[in-house]
């Protein structure tokens, strides 16, 4: 009996030695950045030191793609490992906190929930913009500490903040815009989460000291909601971009700036607490930069050169992001990779590396590591796919090719990514069996997916507004009716 109780004490401390070597894992996530504009990518215009050091000491991911080309179905991706069209959330949630379906469905688990069960201390600090009912909060979807909000967009300065709920009047229309909690206070956890400062230094210090103080292995989703707008920076980092003619340009340029300033806190506070060289970090935008068609044309600060078009596209400026991978202990080398990589592999990743919960419905990532360490040869992935709700709009991608339906022109194309990674000419005319074997890949990847289930935030909230309207529009027919109550 005292040799079984010794075996198991011993099989239990050599478990515990081989947790402890497990690595932790910090996914940076920016939100709207343009592909051109970090140094790694060859941006000589907008500085971002911190990023670039990373970026040359670990490996970039030059064929990095993200599965949706806005906010909200990119980050219900990333979040499960699984497309966002296996489950019909191709949408941006509205911020809705009585409506327990309009968020990531409870069917599904985050890469949170998928190591919490391995035992490691998760967090999301920023944006989170996957549902704002209780079911869908953070703390309830494997998250055990949240620091940031449940809207699509905030403010940067703590003056802002209001309790009240924008309106904003669009073609005559109550409209409360896709980011309608951006004044609402701050959360920590399910309380209010002060802050007295510019947000992205706040969420970045609140970020350092989560990583510095974590006891066991960690899983940190640092959610910037920057540089995406409205477009705010400090005075004294705005004037660092003097040289920049366009304001708007230049205000964005300060953003970046100062959201490289703030992953080097965190960097910081890794490197102080000793944990910096068994630290994972993937680094990517949720989308592209905003600029050309089909987004807003008002809306130009970004530059996703040299790709075309950006967020809200299919062509490349769309989906093709900023995208590397460090980790000084675990990668056997720093360059640069060019297989197909997308956002769904870091779910993978991450629970392949922690021996995380792999039960339940099946991932659509791959563990990059072997891959970006030479193990593995070839292309993580055969194609990677998109689809906009309803098949409105579409893409498929190989290595060598892309078939796409863009979702603000009617126009399909057929492109040699090899020869024209740019997009510069449409082969549809000069390649029908390259057409036929992409439109074959996609046919069969989407047999497996579902239709989107809720409503576009746009929709939801003038779907909202009709019914409140109807409804008082019947009570006041019914009361018009009533006679007047006469006291004898």
């Amino acid at each position: 009996m005292v040799k079984y109780i010794t075996a198991v004490v011993l099989s239990l401390l050599t478990f515990s030695a081989a947790a402890d070597e497990r690595p932790n894992i910090l996914i940076i996530l920016a939100d709207d950045l343009g592909y051109g504009d970090v140094g790694f990518t060859g941006s000589t215009e907008i500085k971002t030191p911190v990023l670039d050091t990373l970026a040359e000491n670990g490996v970039v991911c030059e064929n990095g793609y993200v599965t949706h080309s806005y906010c909200g179905p990119s980050r219900a991706g990333l979040l499960t490992g699984r497309h966002q069209a296996r489950f019909g959330m191709e949408i941006n949630a509205t911020y809705s906190p009585y409506d327990m379906h309009m968020g990531l469905p409870p069917s599904e688990k985050t890469f949170g929930k998928r190591l919490q069960a391995a035992g490691y201390k998760t967090g999301i600090i920023g944006k989170w913009h996957v549902g704002a009912a209780p079911n869908h909060h953070p703390n309830n979807r494997g998250f055990d500490y949240f620091y940031g909000f449940l809207s699509g967009g905030h403010s940067y300065w703590p003056e802002e903040v209001t309790t009240a709920m924008p309106l904003v009047l669009e073609n005559g229309k109550l409209n409360y815009g896709a980011n309608e909690g951006t004044s609402l206070p701050l959360l920590r956890n399910d309380n209010i989460g002060e802050y007295n400062e510019y947000l992205t230094t706040a969420l970045s210090r609140d970020a350092a000291r989560f990583v510095k103080e974590a006891e066991k292995p960690f899983c940190l989703y640092l959610a910037y909601n920057a540089p995406h707008s409205p477009l705010e920076a400090p005075k004294e980092t705005i004037e660092k971009y003097n040289h920049i003619k366009d304001r708007n340009r230049r205000i964005y340029a300060a953003m970046v700036d100062e959201m490289d300033q703030g992953i080097g806190r965190v960097v910081d506070a890794l490197k102080e607490s000793g944990k910096f060289e068994n630290t994972l970090i993937f680094f990517l935008s949720d989308n592209g930069g905003v600029g050309s068609p089909p987004w807003n044309p008002s809306e130009n600060w970004a530059d996703n050169g040299p790709f075309l078009q950006g967020k809200a596209s299919w062509l490349e400026g769309g989906i093709h992001v900023p995208y590397f991978v460090h980790w000084p202990k675990g990668l056997t080398k720093s360059g640069t990779f060019d297989g197909l990589v997308s956002s769904l592999d870091i779910t993978a990743t991450a629970v392949a590396l922690a021996g995380g919960d792999t039960s339940g419905k099946p991932l659509d990532g791959v563990n990059l590591i072997p891959y970006l360490n030479g193990e593995k040869k070839g292309s993580p992935h055969a194609a990677l796919y998109w689809r906009e709700r309803n098949s409105t709009a579409w893409a498929v991608r190989t290595p060598k090719a892309k078939f796409v339906k863009n979702n603000w022109k009617n126009e399909i194309c057929v492109f040699d990514m090899v020869n024209d990674p740019y997009e510069s000419t449409n082969m549809i005319d000069k390649a029908p069996e390259t057409r036929a074997e992409l439109a074959k890949l996609w046919n069969e990847w989407n047999a497996d997916n579902q239709a989107n289930v809720p409503l576009h935030a746009y929709d939801y909230q003038q779907y909202r507004l009709q019914m409140y309207e109807d409804l008082y529009n019947e009570l006041k027919a019914k009361a018009a009716k009533k006679k007047p109550l006469v006291i004898q």
